[in-house]
């Protein structure tokens, strides 16, 4: 049998189910099939690649897929809800470390490419991957808080940035023997190390408050690492997919930013979130209005409609289940019961959309920002699991940090239960103006604790 003659069908199947895989990923129910297919995909074309240019034997590929399936199978059983996101970071860091490498590999073998298509892609490939490398893993350290959430600006940050992306493309340049003669290696080498320093310097004064977005955009920087690695290597299917995930990547960054009403620009030299951004010496000085798991239950149980905003809290506590539990004991007391979804809730896209998808709550009761913002007014009972600076006012006010922030209306509901372990702020480090409201009760404590006791308390109403 002649595998050769299969590879460019297997290709031609991988890309398809790519494209299936991720159309399949607009909706949450439809989201776990979609990711299975572009697995199966990239599955496929590994496998016909090492097989078509016999890097591997059949068994050493098996042994591969093993050992690599139960990595990942085990990170995914183990890693909890609220490290996704690192894990996340982690990924990415190891798809543009892999681009890179392809990359590095074929100008070592190849050093006297010059100035050539194949040069300046394999420029490219090593620029962007070195780029998302580095950058990936400072995301991952501030999330895991193994650095500080803050912003660390340098000075004159912007410029120092600007001037090492400038020195990054002369190097890159006189690889290529622009500038005459030289030893390329030597270069080449002093470019990778420079590209991985600008990962850096990109990452490191942006904030807590704008890591999903930045996750997201270094999920597009992989994807373009992994097209420009196919371009270097002639690999259609590495090209098609690469280029799938750095425009799925970079749309979803232009509608996180739409989400926090910034260009993407302000994330990038803004210097925005973190506890350091802010005075935080106001922070809840002012009364709030308190109650008990007896209280929240009363509220919530003799009305005919609430909204459920979770936030990074519900996540942090694993209380989705317990949370699903109350729903349903609402529900079956005839209250109508909706889940409102912002975009930036938690620290990844599409956050709270799993977290609640874990624990059984159906699609259909999720509703986005736009979906249900003017039905606030009519809601009887807004319940806030976690969430802080989603739901802050204080983006109405011209002079907040937050300004124009697009934010769930809760405050415009009739009551309003917030369930939060104390008045800490959120990612964006200031207060949050809906907990001193008049129509604002504060259910302190830990909310998987306090999420048991009201699903007790709604039990026992009459």
């Amino acid at each position: 049998m002649n595998f050769a003659a299969l590879v460019e069908p297997i290709y031609l199947l991988s890309a398809i189910l790519f494209v299936v895989g991720l159309k399949r990923l607009q909706s949450p129910a439809t989201a776990r099939a979609g990711n299975g297919l572009a697995a199966l995909a990239m599955l496929l074309a590994i496998v016909a690649t090492f097989a078509d240019q016999e890097i591997l034997p059949w068994t050493g590929i098996l042994i591969g897929i093993v050992l690599g399936g139960s990595i990942g199978g085990i990170a995914a059983r183990f890693v909890e809800m609220t490290s996704m996101p690192q894990l996340v970071g982690i990924f990415n860091a190891f798809g543009g470390g892999a681009s890179a490498l392809v990359a590095v590999a074929e100008f070592v073998a190849s050093p006297a490419v010059g100035l050539s298509t194949p040069g300046i892609t394999i420029m490219i490939g090593t620029l962007i991957g070195g780029v998302t490398f580095s950058g990936s893993f400072i995301a991952f350290a501030k999330l895991q808080e193994l650095m500080t959430g803050n912003p660390i600006i340098l000075p004159g940050q912007n410029l120092l940035s600007a001037l090492l992306l400038l020195s990054v493309l002369t190097l890159g340049a006189a690889t290529l023997g622009v500038f005459g003669e030289g030893d390329p290696l030597i270069l080449f080498y002093a470019f990778c190390g420079l590209s991985l320093l600008l990962g850096i310097l990109l990452v490191i004064p942006i904030g807590g408050a704008d890591m999903p977005v930045v996750i997201s955009l270094l999920n597009s920087y992989s994807g373009l690492a992994a097209s420009a690695a196919g371009f270097v290597i002639g690999n259609m299917v590495l090209i098609i997919s690469g280029a799938l995930v750095g425009a799925a990547g970079l749309i979803l960054t232009q509608l996180m930013c739409k989400g926090m009403n910034r260009s993407l620009a302000n994330v990038a030299f803004g210097g925005f979130g973190g506890s350091a951004s802010v005075d935080r010496a106001d922070i809840g000085q002012r009364p709030v209005r308190s109650a008990d798991a007896e209280g929240a239950a009363a509220e919530l149980g003799y009305v005919n409609s609430v909204v459920v905003v979770p936030g990074y809290g519900l996540a942090v506590a694993q209380a989705q289940h317990e949370l699903r539990k109350v729903g349903d004991l609402l529900e079956d007391r005839g209250v109508d019961v909706r889940y409102a979804i912002h975009p930036v809730a938690g620290r990844m896209p599409g956050h709270m959309n799993v977290l609640l998808a874990e624990a059984d709550v159906s699609y259909d009761k999720l509703y986005d920002l736009d979906e249900i913002n003017d039905d606030f007014v009519n809601t009887d009972a807004v319940l806030i699991v976690g969430a802080n600076d989603v739901v802050n006012p204080a983006a109405r006010d011209p002079d907040s940090v937050i300004t124009g922030m697009p934010i769930l209306d809760v405050d415009r509901a009739r009551r309003v239960i917030v369930m939060k372990r104390s008045l800490s702020p959120g990612f964006a480090g200031i207060d949050n103006d809906l907990f001193y409201l008049e129509n604002t009760l504060m259910f302190f404590g830990d909310a998987k604790a306090s999420m048991s006791d009201l699903v007790r308390e709604i039990r026992e109403l009459a």
